[in-house]
């Protein structure tokens, strides 16, 4: 198997069999598991990437990536190697890339991928705030792909995700921006948790398939419900909710004070104590000590920590 040397000295006479161009190559293919994608993002041909690769492949003496589906996944080699070449690459970047001094007026966009349920939350506050700032920036919001976050994230294709708090992963980091708990939304005229187990209920999730969020915190509790629509909108919830007396919906407060629902519709407190819901940003490590960045994280926590 192919090893790492770090502990040999530097032979700079070696260095004209290296071509230094290979290897943000690598780092491309190995984040975007596609080699159109990197070519892409190198704005290079495929043809070019595909090459590129070939000379790589027989420099390292390994096939770094095999073809899977639609997917180039890395052999254990390229696993092991991935880390001390972007760190390598970071620290010539840093070196041979002028550090110009960071001024707002250089912002030119912010690229955030989110949920599309969470964006009537965050953007409005966002455009205002910069707004007031005298910048001048175009916002990009895509639609979130929990998927390739890490990739986007390292990439820097997108500058932030924000999304619900998941669980924990390698080199990204978390702030949380906002706190937000379930409400009950239905005809009924009163709610206990009698009721609300019996009921029929809508669920709302993006996903195909899947457990929904409220659905793990009550099995937690061996507690359970009848879901008998799942829909990928709150908003659409909503409209059928208004068709059905019985039926309930659990929402999300934050994101009912952002719709439009049916005046006979009733808001009740959850009758029974399900965790507190976490909104934040995340972010790659790489790009924490990135001034450009640096303030971006610091007006964004100003906008949604500042006190009313």
């Amino acid at each position: 198997m192919n090893q790492i040397h770090n502990t040999n000295p530097l032979e700079v006479g070696q260095f004209h069999r290296i071509d230094i161009n290979l290897y943000p190559l690598f780092i491309a293919i190995f984040e975007q598991k596609s080699i159109s994608k990197a070519a892409q993002l190198l704005c290079i041909s495929q043809s070019a990437v595909s090459h590129a690769l070939q000379r790589l492949r027989t420099q390292l003496n390994d096939e770094l990536f095999v073809r899977s589906g639609q997917k180039m996944l890395p052999t254990p080699y390229a696993e092991q190697i991935y880390h001390p070449i972007q760190e390598a690459l970071l620290t010539i970047q840093q070196i041979a890339v002028p550090q110009q001094e960071f001024v707002p007026s250089m912002l030119q966009s912010i690229k955030i991928a989110i949920h599309d349920e969470i964006e009537p939350i965050i953007f409005p506050r966002l455009v205002h705030h910069f707004a007031q700032l005298n910048l001048d920036i175009q916002f990009l919001s895509s639609k979130l792909d929990r998927k390739k976050m890490l990739a986007d994230l390292s990439a820097q294709q997108i500058d932030f995700v924000i999304d619900l708090v998941q669980p924990h992963q390698a080199h990204l980091q978390f702030e949380q921006l906002i706190q937000d708990h379930f409400v009950v939304c239905t005809q009924q005229s009163k709610m206990d948790l009698a009721t609300y187990l019996s009921s029929p209920h809508i669920g709302v999730s993006s996903r195909r398939t899947g457990v929904l969020l409220e659905d793990i915190y009550l099995n937690r509790q061996q507690l359970s419900r009848q879901v008998f629509l799942r829909c990928q909108h709150y908003a659409t919830a909503l409209q059928v909710l208004a068709q059905y007396p019985n039926a309930i919906l659990t929402i999300p407060q934050s994101i009912l004070n952002h719709l439009h629902y049916a005046e006979t519709l009733q808001i009740h407190a959850l009758p029974i104590e399900l965790p507190k819901i976490t909104m934040g940003m995340y972010w790659h490590d790489h790009v924490k000590q990135n001034p450009r960045h640096q303030f971006l994280r610091h007006e964004i926590l100003n906008i949604f920590n500042a006190k009313p």
